[in-house]
């Protein structure tokens, strides 16, 4: 008996490499010794931001842009997980 059933598809991921500049200018109410630790301040400012607007933090402005970019601008680091991406796609 053959089988009427259409066979899955394979859909193909296509991966870039894109350049991102993201401008965020928000009023933050925070303990000043936070603010110090320079090390997780970008973590925490970013966290404070995707929380949204409540009575300690006031968005002024967000501004986002992403431009796909040459593969050849990337890292070696970069362009070898590129090709680990585009491989296991092939695989799937």
């Amino acid at each position: 008996m053959k089988s009427n059933a259409i066979p899955p598809q394979q859909s193909k991921v296509e991966v870039g490499v894109y350049e991102c500049n993201v401008q965020l200018k928000f009023r933050l109410i925070e303990e000043k010794c936070v603010l110090r630790n320079r090390e997780d301040l970008l973590e925490l400012l970013i966290e404070a931001f995707a929380s949204g607007e409540d009575e300690y933090m006031e968005p002024l402005q967000a501004h986002v842009e992403a431009q796909e970019i040459s593969e050849l601008e990337a890292s070696p680091q970069m362009r070898r997980q590129l090709m680990r991406l585009r491989n296991s796609s092939d695989l799937a």
